[in-house]
């Protein structure tokens, strides 16, 4: 038995697709805003994300980082090579298995996420300020929906 699209449920289906692209485009627009604001312009954004994962996750062999960031590990580790150059981040040998390398954010590093974070709060701080307590309440809750639905 086939079933066949009504008018309804195409329209419904066009609906969702049209909320879908604004929904889209307006995420990828706070994003590139939020990440406009950093603490050292020169860092690319697979840069800082691997300094941010750091921070949040703990030391990680190479093979973790590229896992987690979702690149190839030569990619990785030519992030990684740069970012140990600049001092942002520190390579030492795995206690329980020397074969592994671990790798740990360094202070500096450490000063560059939690700079750029706060660089990016106060901006939304400032953005937010300016809008209707109605407004915020809905982004606050809108906010609270998209967590779940990257959760998914």
């Amino acid at each position: 038995m086939t079933t066949s699209a009504t008018p309804e449920t195409d329209a419904h289906t066009e609906e969702l697709a049209a909320e879908a692209s604004e929904l889209r485009i307006a995420t990828f627009r706070l994003a590139r805003r939020l990440r406009a604001e950093r603490a050292i312009d020169s860092m690319s954004d697979a840069q800082f994300a691997v300094l941010a994962t750091l921070k949040v996750h703990g030391p990680h062999t190479l093979g973790e980082l590229a896992e987690r960031e979702r690149v190839s590990a030569p990619s990785m580790n030519r992030t990684v090579n740069c970012l140990e150059e600049s001092g942002y981040l520190t390579r030492t040998p795995d206690e329980t298995d020397r074969r592994k390398v671990n790798i740990a954010l360094a202070d500096a590093g450490l000063a560059v996420v939690e700079e750029t974070v706060r660089r990016r709060d106060a901006w939304l701080v400032t953005v937010l300020a300016e809008l209707p307590a109605e407004d915020r309440a809905l982004l606050t809750r809108a906010a609270a929906i998209m967590q779940s639905v990257v959760a998914l």
